[in-house]
């Protein structure tokens, strides 16, 4: 049986114990160094590089961490390994020097990016993650993705990640169907990662009455944490140290 526990009254690390202003940015190795010292899970973001390397990073385009104007996907690591992120030394980890810096200390929440069709990332991430004796969690907004975890890792926890895609580029039939999840058949999530903006959300609260843990993103402040109470049983947040009650 899968421990659905690890992921209830927890407080995770949104991008790592991130803060730009001291010199430390999301999705950094400081930033994970420092969620793993404070014992918080950490939350990060996986693309697959063109040469099949796996490194941790949020945006599809460089530009906004590094000032490089070019899809990331389409990068070699030699191509991008000397980009500092923001005005830091810090660079873009590669998954591997991040698991390594775990090392099963805290449980890892991973995303999946969703700028390459299903499958790709995925196969090429499960021989790092067969081979991590760690805790961790695997999440994609793409059910396609969550439904390669099912068909193939069935023993990984997995979760569907959905929000009310109000400033999502898709179609109105293609957001009402992300929103509402009403591929949840086909995906078979352990767990649900929903926006707090984005509730109450009425196929969320049913799931969560069957069962399914619910993790409410992005938490910022106290009052945010008050209100996703109502809606979660984790707490993926931004503002480190984490609220301070519960």
């Amino acid at each position: 049986m899968k421990n659905l526990d690890i992921l209830k009254a927890r407080y995770i690390a949104h991008r790592g114990l991130h803060n730009r202003e001291t010199g430390v940015p999301e999705n950094s190795m400081a930033a994970f160094a420092a969620a793993v010292d404070a014992g918080l899970p950490v939350e990060f973001d996986l693309h697959l590089l063109k040469d099949g390397q796996i490194v941790v990073f949020h945006d599809d385009n460089l530009v906004r961490m590094t000032g490089l104007d070019k899809d990331i996907k389409d990068c070699t690591y030699d191509e991008i390994k000397d980009l500092t992120l923001y005005d830091t030394e810090e660079r873009i980890p590669l998954l591997e020097d991040v698991l390594r810096l775990a090392d099963g200390k805290v449980l890892l929440d991973i995303e999946l990016k969703t700028d390459l069709p299903a499958g790709q990332l995925e196969a090429a991430l499960c021989p790092l993650l067969d081979a991590y004796a760690g805790a961790f969690v695997v999440k994609s907004f793409s059910p396609f993705s969550v439904q390669w975890f099912h068909k193939h890792r069935p023993d990984y926890i997995r979760g569907q990640l959905s929000c009310d895609f109000r400033d999502a580029d898709l179609r109105p039939l293609s957001k009402f169907i992300c929103k509402h999840m009403l591929l949840h058949a086909l995906a078979k999530p352990d767990f649900i990662a929903y926006a707090l903006d984005s509730l109450p959300n009425r196929k969320v609260a049913r799931f969560r009455k069957r069962g399914l843990p619910v993790l409410v993103w992005t938490i910022r402040s106290e009052e945010e944490l008050e209100r996703a109470r109502e809606y979660g049983d984790g707490f993926v947040c931004e503002t480190m140290p984490p609220p301070s009650r519960g």
